[in-house]
């Protein structure tokens, strides 16, 4: 497989790992805009969270959770998660993962989306998106 995620956790890519288990793997992001940007993905190729099964998307999420909580004993105050699922979304790596963003009171980043504002009523919008059975 070429997906460079899937060679890290391979460990034919060196990389600076911060937590590993069995499921799920968290790296350091060596883009280095912002200190501390780390990397949580599976360890099975999964390329969106659309195609997540729901173990692999508990295992990933506890794993986001525990270095989320290790971060506050690391001194931050705060946690910006962010997640692009699909190329129309964003997603630029085809392996599904969350950003972490360790935070600082004051720190200083914008890591918060700017939207354009809506363009359809909230009434169509319920309408369109209400999930009829709750699974």
């Amino acid at each position: 497989m070429n997906c460079v995620f899937c060679q890290i956790v391979q460990k034919k890519i060196p990389s600076y790992i911060i937590y590993e288990d069995d499921y799920t793997l968290v790296f350091l992001d060596i883009a280095q805009d912002v200190d501390g940007h780390m990397l949580a993905i599976p360890k099975k190729h999964v390329q969106t969270i659309f195609d997540c099964d729901a173990e692999t998307l508990s295992h990933l999420m506890s794993t986001v959770q525990k270095v989320s909580h290790h971060c506050k004993k690391c001194g931050y105050d705060g946690i910006n998660l962010l997640n692009a699922s699909d190329e129309s979304a964003g997603q630029s790596v085809p392996h599904f993962h969350i950003h972490i963003i360790p935070r600082k009171k004051n720190d200083q980043i914008d890591a918060w989306p700017h939207f354009p504002g809506s363009k359809t009523e909230l009434t169509t919008l319920h309408q369109t998106l209400k999930m009829e059975e709750f699974l």
